[in-house]
């Protein structure tokens, strides 16, 4: 099977099959002659007296600025070194290869005027893992994320570094080894590179990777919750959600239908005198349905945008480029941080869920140990995960709602995705932790339940439990149990569906 650049329709899941080299991508010959027939374009614009921004004049403030035919290599030049000014840790190995794929397919389409060349340099980087070093801090996206966008090309032109291993080395030194000279960049080419939203596209394709699983994982976690609870499974009913037919919630209302499927422990206390749960228990449709909602929506927008043409200005015709706002980061920026606080509000009511259960109620024993006082039981990890749920509120804060202006005022309003994207990321690793302290709890809750039995699918994730993380009887120290537990869940080990 292959993918075609700039030509196929590209989703999170090819990306994920190309970055782990499952799917060959390449670029056909229709492809070929789109990218050699905009190059054309460009040409002929370039040597002409009419101004074309940035093709035969200056950037931003600088854009009256006109420039000759000879100094156009050096200008796209300057531009990827004067714009790399990225600072803090370099970001993870597998977002700069996600820009690069997104970025060539972006290119691949053939409104950009780069040369094929540059294409195919970039493509053998992406085949024999030569991954920019980027650092995570500087771009405001928009125009773009300009700075991450420098640092990821200048590898390019032989400056900045590539990771070999796990360690940083000069571009040039690389290239050298692979018997490759630097590329002199022609006009507009630089712009073409640096312009767009792959770094904070790169962002959202890792996050929605990570989010599909924990919200799968919330709903086990949940259902597990219930049981050691013994809450009720009516507000899980068919009908109850059918007269409120939101898709999220519909999912998770049948997903946990399925979570209970012949549990004996369940029926146990079907004619038992209590009336209704907590929220945390039985609005777990609605509350994790809210979160899959917001799922969904950066699902098709990160969509919409891998297939995207988002550097600037856009090649139309010889005589016409169009200088617009394809590289502003809002229809990222805004759902990325929908996106932060639906994860988060997967910690909130997971929280809830622990504190219930240490509650000591219907059956079982104050924080879940049969030998309270002498003993702390659970108590202190849901300290953690009080923890973590106010260090993922006070990441809430919309970054796009904010916004200053750069570039002389000429830049006067950008989206500030690309911190959308990171503060997203960072709330999922959260949300591992909090999941894993909620199982933990769930699977001690269960063993006060015994003989009763669950759910195949939840037995099979319990005896996953088990098999890293002992029943505590006396206490020990949980830090190991903790990490054991986040281990699991950040390996998938789990039986979600």
């Amino acid at each position: 099977m292959m993918f075609a650049y700039g030509i196929d329709r590209l989703t999170t899941d090819k990306v994920t099959e190309i970055l782990n080299g499952n799917l060959k991508a390449t670029l056909t010959e229709y492809a070929i002659s789109k990218i050699e027939e905009c190059r054309n374009k460009v040409e002929v614009m370039a040597n002409s007296t009419k101004a074309v921004y940035g093709i035969n004049t200056g950037f931003g403030p600088l854009c009256d600025v006109k420039i000759s035919p000879e100094e156009t290599s050096l200008l796209q030049k300057n531009l990827l070194i004067t714009h790399a000014v990225g600072v803090g840790n370099p970001i993870d190995k597998e977002l700069s290869k996600i820009m690069m794929i997104c970025k060539v397919h972006a290119l691949s389409r053939g409104f950009s005027g780069i040369r094929l060349e540059v294409i195919e340099r970039i493509i053998y980087f992406i085949e024999n893992d030569l991954l920019p070093v980027v650092p995570e801090q500087g771009s405001v996206g928009a125009s773009g994320d300009l700075a991450p966008l420098s640092h990821l090309f200048l590898p390019l032109i032989g400056e900045g570094e590539f990771w070999i291993a796990n360690e940083i080395v000069p571009a040039m030194q690389v290239l050298k080894a692979h018997n490759l000279e630097p590329i002199e960049l022609a006009a507009k080419e630089g712009l073409a590179l640096i312009n767009g939203t792959q770094f904070i596209l790169a962002h959202a394709i890792i996050g929605l990777r990570k989010m599909e699983y924990l919200l799968d994982l919330a709903d086990v976690a949940g259902a597990m919750s219930l049981e050691g609870y013994q809450g009720s499974e009516s507000p899980f009913k068919e009908l109850l959600h059918s007269i409120r037919p939101f898709q999220g919630n519909l999912v998770v209302a049948e997903r946990m239908r399925m979570l209970f499927k012949n549990s004996n422990n369940i029926k146990s206390h079907e004619n038992c005198e209590r009336v209704q749960d907590p929220y945390s228990m039985r609005c777990i449709p609605q509350v994790h349905g809210a979160s899959r909602n917001a799922f969904y929506h950066l699902s098709e927008l990160a969509e919409i945008e891998m297939n995207s043409v988002t550097d600037n200005p856009i090649v139309l015709s010889e005589t016409e480029a169009i200088s617009g706002g394809n590289f502003h980061g809002q229809p990222l920026a805004m759902v990325l941080d929908y996106a932060a606080l639906a994860s988060s509000e997967l910690g909130n009511i997971s929280d809830r869920r622990c504190y219930l259960l240490l509650e000591g109620k219907f059956g079982l024993p104050r924080l879940l140990t049969a030998s309270g006082g002498l003993n702390s039981g659970f108590m202190i990890p849901q300290y953690t995960t009080a923890a973590l749920v106010t260090e993922n509120k006070s990441l809430c804060f919309p970054a796009s709602a904010d916004s200053i202006p750069t570039s002389l005022g000429q830049e006067d309003h950008v989206s500030m995705g690309s911190i959308s994207g990171r503060k997203f990321n960072q709330i999922l690793g959260n949300i591992e932790k909090i999941l894993a302290i909620e199982l933990m709890y769930a699977a001690q809750a269960m063993e006060f339940r015994r003989p009763n039995t669950f759910s195949e699918i939840l037995e099979k994730n319990f005896s996953i439990i088990r098999s890293k993380v002992a029943k505590l009887e006396e206490d020990r120290i949980l830090k190991d149990d903790i990490n054991a537990m986040i281990n699991l869940v950040r390996n998938r080990a789990f039986i979600v569906k």
